[in-house]
């Protein structure tokens, strides 16, 4: 019989999952996360290669394991090469595309650069990572595609054009691999709002003034949203839960 404690106490124990852009940021949030409650994660780092062994070490005494990988995403190569990759680590039980470029342009200074750039880190890669975990799976297995979208996402606006408009690619992908992925994969989505301070240093304070839970969310709580959405009911998929203090009700 299943220890009931120790399933809610570790609802991932046992499981590995790939975590894009999992070295340092949101990304490192989401994998120790994991690791807290009970799995093991494949690290993914574009160039942050000593960040991602300070994340591994930190999932180590948690006496979790943590594996990395490096590859750059702007080469679709080498992101459709990942997975597999990942696979040769331990077999995976889901994906995590968190890895994302957050660009403060708009419309009339978006180069062409720009927007090719946006879309192959932001959209491309998730597809391609999803399309390969679909493939690796085995016949009877199961496993679940969690998405990091925005606010934006679902509210577009004029500001981060090419970063707005691929999240917002990305949370239509998410609903259409749901639909085409079922019933072996669920593929859901964590809208994001106020969770990290700008890395630019830009005023923080302004971010979060007149929205209906007037705070920047705890990191634990991002923690608490993507377990649910790894180890929670399986009818869900399809979703996009906004986890923004209600920024996109206003």
């Amino acid at each position: 019989m299943t220890n009931v404690s120790q399933t809610v106490e570790s609802p991932l124990k046992g499981q590995t999952f790939l975590v894009t852009g999992g070295a340092h940021r949101l990304g490192r949030t989401l994998a120790l996360g994991i690791a807290a409650a009970g799995g093991d994660v494949v690290i993914h780092y574009g160039k942050s290669y000593q960040q991602a062994q300070e994340t591994a070490t930190q999932i180590a005494t948690l006496e979790r394991t943590a594996y990395l990988l490096q590859a750059d995403l702007e080469d679709p190569l080498q992101s459709a090469a990942l997975v597999a990759r990942a696979w040769k680590y331990a077999p995976l039980d889901g994906l995590v595309n968190n890895a994302a470029i957050f660009a403060p342009l708009h419309w009339d200074d978006t180069s062409l650069e720009d927007w090719e750039r946006h879309l192959r880190i932001n959209l491309t890669a998730p597809f391609l990572f999803s399309q390969a975990f679909a493939k690796h799976l085995p016949s009877d297995g199961i496993g679940r595609i969690v998405n990091i979208v925005d606010w934006r996402a679902l509210r577009p606006g004029a500001d981060h054009f090419p970063y707005t408009i691929s999240k917002a690619a990305l949370a239509a992908l998410t609903r259409s691999l749901a639909a085409a992925l079922g019933p072996r994969l669920t593929v859901n989505a964590l809208a994001l709002g106020a969770v990290l301070p700008p890395s630019d240093g830009g005023a923080a304070e302004s971010i979060v003034r007149g929205l209906p839970i007037e705070r920047w969310a705890h990191l634990e709580e991002v923690q608490q949203a993507l377990v649910f959405l790894l180890s929670g009911p399986r009818y869900i998929t399809g979703e996009i839960i906004h986890l923004d203090g209600g920024r996109h009700l206003i």
